[in-house]
């Protein structure tokens, strides 16, 4: 039986194109043109923040759930949907670093605390870059009351979990699906990569998920460029799909400059949108921004340039919209759920 073409002996790689690594001068010339000009520039107003309908989210489980999203921060969205919370790529750290004393800080504070969240029945991990895979949020969550959730991650991180002390643990390939309490999670391609150190470049998988359940299903993308993935993905789950397209996608929207650094591994706003018409979403939602300064672009940009290129397709207001930190957006359940 042949491998698949993500797979490779030194790792893996992406559909569309392989990954080329920046080179250190690529990196330097980045990092010296951002410090020449000032880059990223600070934000013209505070990142919208609000306090977090704890009353509802805690209530928000059962038969009678609502499907929800609450966005946290950067990429961690708590989803309440099967009867079940789901926490997307967790990071409650001050810093998204190895180190607890340099790298990416918060710009504030998560939006719901951990101590606050509900019981947390499964954590999506996208990829292990830092704002991404945080372990001491992942170590906090193992040992929340009730029992620790279930970790879905990509090939090659059900190892490193194990390591640490984290055991329930399910890893899963492009297109492989786990279920849980009636819900299915399925990994689904992404175009980006891994690395978490200095000799482990692309020796784990990434990607985004697809959760199917009765009343609601989600789309998450983790961190991606642009690629034909998220056309193949709508076609591959056309069948499980006829009431429409995915309820709710949680997208990237920030973290893209400078392009010629970031294309191949972060989508800019105009591609999310591109991305929201490719899945056939019936609503997206925009994450990873406003939380940590990674790229050249001010962290409140990618919602006025999404509201700007919206209003020019003609796209209405909650057709793909932001939350503040700590918002929650109820979705009507599907027809059946």
């Amino acid at each position: 039986m042949s491998r698949p073409s993500h797979h490779r002996d030194d790792g893996f790689q992406n559909n569309d194109a392989d990954f080329q690594p920046k080179s250190l001068a690529d990196v330097l010339r980045w990092r010296w043109n951002a410090s020449r000009l000032g880059l990223p520039p600070r934000p013209q107003a505070p990142i919208p923040t609000q306090a977090p309908d704890l009353a509802f989210i805690r209530a928000n489980a059962g038969p009678a759930q609502q499907p929800a999203v609450t966005w946290v921060g950067h990429a961690t969205v708590l989803a309440q949907l099967g009867g079940l919370s789901l926490l997307t790529d967790p990071i409650f750290s001050e810093r998204a670093s190895p180190f607890s004393f340099a790298g990416p800080k918060r710009e504030q504070p998560p939006g719901v605390a951990l101590r606050e969240l509900p019981h947390v029945d499964a954590v999506l991990v996208s990829h292990n870059h830092y704002d991404h895979l945080d372990l001491p949020s992942c170590r906090a969550l193992s040992r929340q009351p009730g029992g620790s959730p279930l970790y879905v991650v990509p090939l090659g991180l059900k190892a490193w979990f194990e390591a640490r002390g984290i055991r329930r643990v399910v890893e899963l390939d492009w297109w492989q699906e786990t279920r849980l309490d009636g819900v299915d999670i399925a990994l689904v391609p992404a175009r980006h990569w891994s690395a978490r150190g200095l000799n482990d470049r692309m020796k784990t998988l990434w990607g985004g998920f697809a959760v199917f359940a009765p009343d609601c299903q989600l789309f998450f993308a983790g961190d991606t460029g642009y690629s034909r993935d998220f056309a193949d993905i709508r076609a591959r789950y056309a069948e499980r799909q006829r009431e429409g397209g995915f309820d709710i996608a949680l997208i990237p929207i920030g973290a893209y400059e400078p392009r010629w650094f970031m294309a191949d591994q972060h989508v800019n706003v105009e591609e999310a949108l591109k991305m929201h018409a490719d899945l056939g979403a019936k609503r997206s939602l925009g994450v990873h921004w406003g939380t940590f300064e990674l790229t050249d672009e001010p962290l409140d940009e990618p919602p006025r340039q999404l509201a700007r290129q919206r209003a020019e397709l003609g796209l209405a207001d909650d057709a793909f919209f932001t939350l503040a930190v700590g918002g929650t957006r109820r979705l009507a359940r599907r027809a059946g759920g």
